[in-house]
């Protein structure tokens, strides 16, 4: 079956891990910090492959992850990068994010490649925290985390004009008539399962692109049958042609059947059944007797300014004025197709603090170091002879683990903790 949509779970490689090293070389007895900076962490992009034209590749393969950048190294070595992975989806492709159904990105028009979710920087080497006060700096910066995704991937066809109508109407044979498609025909039900995309070309003009979406059914607005995965390709048309049995060969009611069909298509959504429509009487080669039912189409739609035009699909009978009368409606519409706005930003939402700091004990003076450029900002902005200020500075201990880190390391009430010249003494709250 034609798989249009698609559940999987994408992540972007961890930025490696700056490094912490000291120049040791001879006569060079007093060398400083040279840790090298981690590599970056790989990509996950997802890009347009025109010759796909499913989603039916993910459904063997659900995880694609990036790769991990490399750990710096010594003398001022940077990690290597992770490789990003690419992701191959067919044009059309609508990635939403899975838990709140919110569009990342449409991959249709001009998208043809996106970056879904940036792999995590690399972190710095503790070459970059020397200071005049702090010369040998015993830290470096953690990578930033990879970020995963859980996406539903959706295929809404590209076509400017869609083909719809109830099943064996003639859809399948009007497309093979008019385009380079060549869908299966048979007379059954639902005998095309997944939407045929074929080109209409003209003399005189550029021609359009024309998608037979399979046969409706009432209910199909409410997910009877396969209703929502056949509606949901209608939405980035621009012109819509019904096709009707005018013959009522299997006992149908054409003007029930395009009533019944623009019921549906206002259900499932309100925009498509104010678009332009054209209604095509197929199957007029079937009709006989003094009765005349392209007349009573006529009266009945033509007034609403829904022209009909009766054809013959096996023939070939009426499709050039059916096709040249949408080729004009196409451009006087002269819209550019549907593109769905992006509601989600994946990297935003991801927010990474990750400035280092480090937590020891130093046995020779029996006190405990704090160290850090995080420790060394929050020092510098508060106002630690203030109740309020010292209050929130321990807050701030708190909530980082770093009294936590302290209190592994075995300190006890009345130790000394040093941080950046200011001595505190420790007390359990």
């Amino acid at each position: 079956m034609f798989a249009d949509r698609a559940k999987i779970y994408i992540r972007s490689g961890k930025g490696g891990d700056g490094h912490v090293s000291f120049r040791r070389e001879k006569y060079v007895p007093n060398g400083g910090p040279d840790g090298g900076d981690g590599g970056d962490g790989g990509s996950v992009i997802f890009e347009v492959d025109e010759g796909l034209n499913t989603l039916t590749d993910f459904r063997h393969i659900r995880k694609y992850c990036a790769q991990d950048g490399e750990q710096g190294g010594k003398k001022n070595c940077r990690g290597k990068n992770g490789a990003d992975i690419i992701v191959k989806v067919p044009e059309g492709t609508v990635i939403k994010e899975l838990e709140t159904g919110k569009i990342i990105a449409d991959m249709s028009s001009g998208n043809r490649r996106q970056i879904i979710i940036s792999g995590g920087k690399g972190g710095n080497g503790n070459q970059h925290y020397a200071t005049s006060t702090m010369q040998a700096p015993k830290y470096a910066q953690p990578g930033q985390p990879a970020k995963e995704l859980n996406l539903f991937l959706e295929l809404k066809v590209i076509a400017d004009v869609g083909l719809v109508g109830f099943p064996n109407v003639g859809k399948s044979t009007l497309l093979s008539r008019v385009t380079n498609a060549r869908p299966k025909i048979a007379n059954y039900h639902f005998t095309t399962l997944n939407p045929n995309l074929g080109v209409v070309d003209l003399d005189g003009s550029k021609g359009f692109v024309i998608a037979d979406i399979p046969g409706l059914i009432e209910g199909a607005s409410e997910g009877i049958g396969l209703g929502h995965e056949f509606l949901r390709h209608i939405e980035r048309t621009k012109v819509l042609i019904h096709l009707v049995d005018a013959a009522s060969t299997e006992g149908r009611d054409p003007i029930a059947d395009i009533y019944a069909i623009n019921k549906e298509l206002e259900a499932y959504n309100a925009d498509i059944v104010h678009r332009p429509q054209v209604i095509a009487a197929n199957k007029i080669d079937a009709i006989y007797g003094e009765e005349n039912p392209i007349q009573k189409i006529r009266d009945e739609f033509e007034p609403k300014g829904i022209k009909v035009f009766p054809i013959s699909a096996v023939s070939g009978q009426g499709l050039k004025e059916l096709l040249y009368y949408v080729n004009e409606l196409l451009l006087q519409i002269n819209e550019p197709p549907t593109v769905f706005e992006s509601e989600f930003n994946p990297d935003t939402d991801i927010v990474v603090g990750n400035e280092p700091y480090t937590v020891e004990f130093d046995a020779k003076k029996n006190e405990y170091i704090v160290e850090g450029p995080r420790i060394e900002k929050m020092l510098g902005y508060t106002n630690l002879e203030s109740e309020r200020g010292f209050q929130f500075f321990q807050k701030f201990l708190k909530d980082n683990e770093i009294l936590d880190e302290l209190e592994a390391l075995g300190i006890q009430e009345g130790d000394t903790v040093r941080m950046y010249g200011l001595a505190f003494s420790y007390y359990k709250e």
